[in-house]
């Protein structure tokens, strides 16, 4: 179906976003800043959560407000209000001015931006078919209600929970070099869990939908044009029933066919964040840890084999890290951070790529709210698939004794990215290059160099999938962002397999 060519909704085009930045721009320069920056950011979620087919959540939130950033002697400065008139911008352009200079003292390190083409009068909208704002909270109800029900009148299953979680963000930006732009964008998150209870036993198994949080609207929950509810709803119960007596997993060195809807969370844990480059160089490291890729390490370290090639993606269709333009003005790309299994690339917005030399930013600043200052944030980061085509069952074929994960759980990885640990929702024995009935309890276990290296082959293009969360979070105060890693099937030789049971001493 072709895609429907969506507008910026007119009741934010009806705000004075221009007045706004004229009187912004012109009170942060008069005050004295060298650089100015204003955003309006609006930002409308709804979250829907029923329990065995009933309702008990439903919570809708809108915020709107405004920021302005200045650089006054090479010192960020930063303020923020809830009121949009231009009296109001000019006050907070003169606070932040004024947060610039009680700052300087502190500051030990003079900001300088990278260049970027001014683009004026932008306009970029996301490629959604249905906004999920313009559908009757009931019917969206009413369509949970209807996928709970499918899966409560099955045998075996005790309990189904059904979440929908949709975001409007609207932006409006404008700075003093010139540029003015306007966006939107849509995200809608799906899921469906079932439970199934063993009393006598006094232990409970669960298994969840597969479908990705996407930049999508509506579309992507109702009916099966973008997802296959029918079918997987179908298919639930059974695979429930199957884990609830499958046999635990014994623990050692396995061969893993790796699922893109498991791989996509490793992903963003050992590379995603590791090749953030305010996390390499410390400035994480209060809060979220810092990150082995260290820039003594870029274009020399391997990363992975040579057939792992990963890209950070401001750009690719319904991801949830991709937009026109990021907090900082810098149009959208896509670049390398692992070329042939080389570590080769950093995400950066234009405070960092001046400090890392580069000419540009490649577009990788984001705040959550109108009242947080932007920081630099993941892009869409995938793994690539391979050029020959192979399909999952070509990978599985290749395996002897392993197993094929499914879907993503818990996870785990220290302070610098390396040593990490992941679970996932369903399991499959391989034997001799087939599918031998689930598996359960299991984990899998490496460093981030040592799993990389592993991968000996991964699908082809039929087998890559976009899976993502809506909530990364990040910096102090804490912020959280949206971002999507594509991914193809892969397969992992020797790596370390837990059994959760015995290591919890069950």
């Amino acid at each position: 179906m072709e895609p429907v060519i969506r507008a910026v909704d007119d009741d934010f085009l009806a705000l004075p976003r221009l007045a706004l930045a004229d009187a912004a721009l012109s009170a942060a320069r008069a005050a004295g800043a060298e650089y100015a920056d204003l955003r309006v950011h609006a930002i409308t979620t709804q979250l829907l959560h029923l329990r065995d087919g009933e309702l008990e959540t439903s919570v809708l939130d809108r915020q709107i407000g405004l920021a302005v950033r200045v650089i006054v002697g090479g010192t960020w400065g930063f303020a923020s209000h809830a009121g949009l008139t231009p009296d109001v911008a000019a006050d907070t352009a003169r606070h932040a001015v004024g947060v610039a200079v009680t700052l300087s003292a502190l500051n030990s390190e003079h900001i300088e931006l990278a260049d970027e083409p001014v683009h004026l009068d932008a306009t970029w909208v996301s490629d959604y078919r249905i906004d999920p704002f313009s559908i009757p909270s009931a019917d969206k109800v009413g369509v949970l209600e209807d996928y709970s029900g499918r899966l409560l009148a099955s045998d075996g299953v005790d309990h189904v929970t059904a979440t929908v979680h949709t975001v409007k963000e609207q932006t409006f930006y404008a700075d003093t070099f010139g540029s003015s732009i306007t966006q939107q964008r849509v995200r809608t998150q799906p899921v469906l869990e079932a439970v199934a209870v063993d009393a006598d036993a006094g232990r409970f198994e669960s298994m969840r939908t597969l479908a990705p949080p996407t930049a999508r609207g509506w579309e992507a929950v109702v009916g099966d044009e973008v997802w296959d509810w029918t079918s997987e709803l179908a298919e639930i119960p059974d695979l429930l029933a199957e884990k609830t007596k499958a046999p635990s997993v014994v623990a050692g060195p396995t061969d893993l066919v790796i699922d893109p809807t498991n791989l996509w969370l490793t992903i963003h844990e050992s590379i995603g964040h590791a090749t953030e480059y305010d996390r390499a160089i410390g400035y994480e490291a209060a809060y979220a840890g810092t990150s082995f890729a260290t820039p003594d390490k870029l274009n020399i370290m391997r990363y992975g084999s040579p057939i792992m090639n990963v890209t950070a993606d401001r750009t690719v269709e319904y991801g949830l890290a991709t937009i026109g333009f990021d907090d900082d003005g810098v149009s959208a790309q896509s670049w390398d951070l692992v070329r042939d299994g080389i570590f080769v690339g950093y995400q950066l917005d234009r405070v960092f790529a001046k400090r890392l030399g580069k000419d540009r930013s490649n577009g990788c600043s984001y705040a959550d709210s109108p009242h947080h200052v932007p920081i630099q944030r993941m892009a869409n980061v995938s793994l690539q698939p391979g050029a020959d085509g192979l399909s999952t069952a070509d990978l599985i074929s290749r395996v002897a004794d392993g197993i094929y994960v499914v879907g993503d759980k818990s996870w785990s990885i220290d302070m610098q990215r390396y040593n990490f640990q992941f679970t996932g929702q369903r399991f499959f024995r391989i034997r001799n290059g087939r599918l031998d009935g689930q598996l359960r309890d299991v984990a899998y276990q490496a460093t981030t160099t040592e799993f990389w290296n592993s991968m000996e082959g991964v699908g082809g293009p039929s087998t890559w999938r976009l899976g993502g969360a809506f909530n990364c979070g990040k910096a102090q105060p804490g912020q959280v962002a949206a971002v999507s890693h594509g991914c193809p099937s892969a397969l992992f030789r020797g790596v370390n397999v837990l059994n959760t049971r015995n290591e919890a001493g069950r």
